[in-house]
């Protein structure tokens, strides 16, 4: 951010730890979003970088020289029957193909863009209002919650029930053991 000229455009790769942090984290992200326009963050899947780690990456694209008015998410997903990414079967540039027809032009303010299931738009009033959290999950694609209280119960007490009877089995047999 700091070598760049008014004007200049980069690019990062972050891990999702970066941005949601507090303290030192939320003053760089602020300080991101005043000097620069954090024009479009891309969510990678889990496994992009395995083996060397399964965490969640970003690619956080942004020009120097006017702040920033608004963020465009892209949730990047697997390709069809894939579930992960691995060494073996790495992400491909090839996959990237309906990022770069839903991208646009930066000098026109990306207005071809459009909200899809895996783009979003947030302003950066809900950002500040965040104290700068840029983890921002998909509206598209809503956290449908733990599940039924109704059925998740009964599962619950099931597990305790496995769980006492191996342990009093675990003890017997100890106990067992002890007394040879």
């Amino acid at each position: 951010m700091k070598i760049l000229k008014p004007g200049g455009r980069a690019g990062l790769v972050l891990p999702d730890g970066t941005l949601f942090g507090e303290g030192v984290k939320t003053r760089i992200k602020e300080s991101l979003l005043s000097e620069c326009n954090l024009h479009t963050i891309v969510r990678l899947p889990n496994g992009v970088f395995n083996p060397y780690t399964g965490i969640r990456t970003n690619l956080l694209f942004f020009t120097k020289g006017a702040p920033t008015t608004h963020v465009w998410y892209y949730e990047h997903p697997y390709p069809p029957g894939a579930k992960s990414y691995n060494k073996g079967k790495p992400i491909r540039i090839e996959e990237f193909e309906a990022e770069r027809a839903w991208w646009g032009n930066e000098k026109d303010g990306f207005k071809s863009r459009v909200e899809n299931e895996q783009a979003w738009r947030v302003p950066i009033e809900t950002i500040k209002a965040g104290n700068f959290n840029l983890d921002l999950k998909n509206p598209h694609n809503p956290d449908t919650g733990p599940g039924d209280v109704d059925h998740l119960l009964p599962e619950y007490e099931k597990l305790l029930s496995q769980i006492a009877e191996t342990r009093a089995e675990l003890k017997a047999q100890l106990m067992e053991a002890l007394n040879r």
